[in-house]
């Protein structure tokens, strides 16, 4: 019997801090005074302060995401520029990061595809950060599944399917994700995409 990591792995919650009504400065003075803290993420979107502390499950989930997308992309021949969780930014009106971003055909100032790894859910501003930067589309790993939304006309649409990688057998890649074993992992998706 394979092992999962939800079995494996008590997920640990992650700390959430919201605040709401927060200028601009006061989120650039509290998010200095964290400048040197590890482990602690801080998001703003028009007046909302979010603070997430981020254990190993989530980093577990959000490298071993990004090395199996990565294998599928070599698979299928798909130019990618990955950026990581690099600050996204519209002064005065949001900044967050996303766990994993990519550009794909070309690299862009805003991500065709957005990841987010969710050990705690609960975000007031979940959606509405990615839509202000009009990010394309949007993968959330939560509760032991991925959830696809696409934005159409200003709005996001949950979707069952990814729109980029209509191919993309996601049930296969949430298995995988949630193997014990990366190598394991590794292995049983590259069979699959084969």
């Amino acid at each position: 019997m394979t092992q999962t990591l939800e079995n494996a792995v008590n997920f640990p919650e992650e700390q959430h801090f919201f605040k709401r009504g927060l200028s601009w400065e006061q989120f650039k003075a509290i998010q200095a005074s964290f400048e040197n803290v590890a482990g602690v993420r801080l998001f703003y979107c028009e007046g909302i302060l979010e603070i997430v502390s981020i254990g190993k499950p989530h980093e577990a989930i959000k490298c071993l995401t990004g090395l199996l997308l990565g294998q599928y992309f070599l698979e299928q021949g798909i130019e990618f520029f990955p950026s990581g969780s690099f600050s996204q930014v519209i002064p005065e009106i949001v900044e967050y990061q996303a766990d994993l971003s990519y550009c794909f055909g070309t690299d862009k100032a805003v991500p065709d595809l957005c990841i987010e790894v969710v050990i705690t859910s609960g975000s007031p501003i979940k959606l509405q950060k990615y839509k202000l930067m009009g990010v394309p589309e949007v993968w959330f790993w939560e509760d032991g599944t991925i959830e696809v939304y696409c934005l159409r006309e200003q709005e996001y649409e949950k979707v069952v399917t990814s729109e980029l990688f209509p191919e993309l057998d996601l049930f296969l890649l949430n298995r995988c994700i949630l193997l014990s074993s990366p190598l394991e992992a590794l292995r049983e998706f590259r069979q699959g995409i084969q």
